[in-house]
Parts: structure tokens; sequence; C-alpha cells
């Protein structure tokens, strides 16, 4: 935990032993500079800003008033404004203000944060606001400065875009883009019979931004289908950043008690707090399992029998297929039987050759050999979505391609998507 201490934009962070660090939660950070390129009448002078700091969506119309305020206090093009002005223009329009945003209803809860659906007063488009308590005692969660820290830094359009920050005495309040549903939603309201055409555009979209994060050596450490949201028109964004750690070494020692229990792997059940990409992508394997057949690969409610159904599925691990087991102390402890690996065609028969090499060479124990989210967008089982899905900019959508639709899922209750 850590307790921010105020000051106007930036902050100095307590941390509970009482030594402290300074973090900027500034809101040229998070969101469009006042000199980016604003779309506006034909009438209007456009000014950019060679930085193109931006989260807000390119189409946005902001109120003339403001675009005209903003033109006539822009300096010429070689003279840039400073840090003030453009922290005070964006002030002026409206960011980081609470009175920006209308709250609409709540849509969930935890234990630090509140979820609700809001508009915002500036765009008119709905939002997501997640307040964080800032307990006096305690401060703010060290999970809220991770997911400020990370999200202001990514970029793509499988990752969900933080848009606005606020910050108050009592919360930090995050503005993210809005979507409808999450992954866990749509199966159930597909009655957990996908269109395996669309388990294939959702595992890509997956794995397209989680190779975003693990290239900028960024680990997600909580993939499950609730933190997995998709919009009307079917795009799907990784979110909940709030466990996500930065990793300036390849393999770097953190705890042991991160992603929920079904779709953790097993050296982390084992204890191992020494580890690097791969656990993300044991969790991309349950969930491609999950979309596939309709129910969770894994669902233990115990960390031993959590590993007692990944071992009868899998097979109980041996030194060959997971090196320096044997010497584990707490495998040992268990005293597991002796499984013998299953064909997992016969568990998830709507899967396909190509897909089944994909989810067993998601699932192997030997992180080493796991594979990772670039070379699975590489793999054959994507080889029917065709070659130019693979050359898309970051920012743009899987459904910028006209041959990339969705189908209707069987069992769906309204699963007719916007067109793109």
């Amino acid at each position: 935990m850590v307790r921010i201490v105020s000051s106007a934009y930036r902050r100095r962070v307590v941390l509970r032993g009482g030594e402290s660090c300074h973090i900027h939660l500034d809101m040229l950070c998070f969101h469009m500079c006042a000199s980016c390129t604003l779309i506006a009448d034909s009438s209007l002078m456009c000014v950019q800003d060679v930085t193109k700091r931006m989260s807000l969506p390119m189409d946005v119309r902001l109120p003339p008033e403001f675009l005209k305020k903003l033109q006539m206090e822009s300096p010429p093009p070689c003279k840039p404004l400073s840090r003030m002005s453009r922290r005070a223009s964006l002030s002026d329009i409206g960011f980081g203000k609470l009175e920006t945003y209308v709250k609409l209803g709540k849509l969930g809860e935890g234990t630090y944060a509140t979820v609700f659906k809001g508009r915002s007063k500036l765009t008119e488009n709905l939002v997501a606001l997640k307040e964080i308590r800032l307990e006096h005692e305690e401060g703010a969660p060290c999970t809220a400065i991770r997911e400020v820290s990370l999200l202001k830094n990514l970029k793509h359009a499988n990752i969900v875009t933080l848009h606005d920050i606020i910050h108050t005495d009592r919360c930090l309040t995050l503005v993210f883009e809005y979507l409808d549903s999450d992954l866990k939603q749509y199966l159930d309201n597909c009655g957990n019979l996908m269109s395996m055409h669309n388990v294939k555009i959702f595992m890509f979209q997956l794995l397209r931004g989680l190779s975003y994060c693990h290239k900028r050596k960024i680990l997600h450490r909580d993939l499950k289908p609730q933190n997995l949201l998709i919009n009307d028109k079917g795009e799907l964004k990784l979110a909940d950043f709030g466990l996500a750690r930065a990793k300036s070494v390849p393999t770097k020692t953190y705890s042991n008690e991160v992603v929920t229990l079904w779709y953790r792997p097993p050296d982390v059940l084992l204890g191992s707090t020494e580890y690097s990409t791969p656990i993300d992508m044991w969790g991309v394997g349950c969930i491609l399992y999950e979309m596939a057949t309709g129910r969770p690969m894994f669902p233990g409610s115990t960390v031993k029998e959590e590993l007692h159904l990944i071992f009868r599925l899998m097979g109980t691990p041996t030194e060959e297929t997971w090196p320096g087991i044997t010497a584990n102390e707490e495998f040992k402890s268990y005293l597991f039987s002796q499984y013998r690996a299953q064909a997992l065609i016969n568990h998830v028969p709507r899967l396909d050759t190509e897909g089944i090499d994909l989810l067993t060479t998601l699932l192997l124990y030997d992180t080493k050999r796991r594979i990772s989210a670039e070379s699975s967008l590489k793999h054959s089982y994507f080889l029917t979505l065709g070659d130019n899905i693979h050359s898309i900019p970051d920012t743009s959508s899987v459904f910028s391609l006209r041959e990339i639709q969705l189908q209707k899922d069987l069992g769906h209750k309204s699963s007719v998507f916007h067109a793109t």
C-alpha cells in the first residue's frame, strides 16, 4: 500500500515503511495535449503536436468554443506550448475534473475500487469510471499506482484506453473507454456455444494485445475472461492491469499470489516466484479451451485441487516434461498419483488440428518451451484469417480489414454486432 501526498500535479508516494519516491500524475501523460490535432470546422485551424500523445479517439469533436480558445492561445508551430500552458488549457477544457463526467450506474465493486458507467460532458461518449478509494491511514493501493503507470504508456487497439485521471483527497478516478461486455458475459450470452470462427478472431486479438505488452516487458498476470472486455463491434481489449508488472530483466522474482486460480500456471501454483512472460501464456491456453468448450478448463477451489485437475488431464509432470520438478519440495509433499497425459482432442472436439497444436504448446509445463504471444500470432491456426491481419498498425482494429468479420454464434441471444 502507498499513500499519495498531494501537490498540484506531482505526487510524493509514501510507502508503508516510510520511504518515499515521486511519480507524476500529470494529466498530460494520459490524454490529449492541448496542441494535438483537433478535428473542427474547416474554418478553424488545426494545430499539431509532434509528440502526438493522444488517448482520445481520433474522430472526437470538441466543442467549438474550446477549439477557438485553443486556436487563439496556441503559439506559432515553431514555438511549442510550455508545460504549464498545456496543463492550463486542458483544465479549461475539462480534463482532470469530476464535474466533466456524469455517473449513470454502478458496474461492479472490488476491495479498493468501484466501477461506474458514465458519460463525458465534453465528448458525450460513454466512459467507465474506476473510483479507487484513498484511505488516509492506508493510502492508495499499489495496484492503482501500477495500473496508472503502465496504462499511460500502452497505446494499442486491443488494450483498454485510459482517457483521463482525476485526483481528489478521497479518491483517484481513472476514466477508461467504455466497452459493453466482457468475454465471460459473452460466453454466457451465447449459451457457451461460440462460433469457432469467432473463437479464432477473439484469440488473435487477445494475443495481439498481449504480444504488444510482452514486447514492452510488461506482464499482465491476471488474464481471465472477466478481464477481456468486448464492445459492440466485437473488438476485444485487455483490461484491469492492477496486478500487471513491468519487468526490467528476462526473469524476475515476484509474489506467487497472482492470477485467478483457474488460470494460474502450475509453476506458480507450486510456489515459484521467478517467472517471465510464460505466466500469461498458460492463462491464454485456458481461455482458448474455455471459448472452444464453453466451460473452464481447470476449475479448482484450492491449490491442491487445481494441480490435481491439471495433472489428471495433462499428465503428472516428469523430469522429461518439466526439468527440475522432482526436486521441488512442494510438488513432492503433495504425493500426486501418476497420471498419463490425455489426448486434448477428446476434450475439445470442436477445435481443429491446428488449434489443438496451439493449445498444447500454450500448456507446456516447461516454461522455456511454452509458446510466446508473438510466435502464437504466427501459428498455422490463424492462417485462415489471411496475411493482411499481420500488417495492420498497432492502433488499428482487426475489423478495419473487410475480410475480418464475426459470425453469428449458434446460441447467442444478441449476436448482431455493429458494422465497423
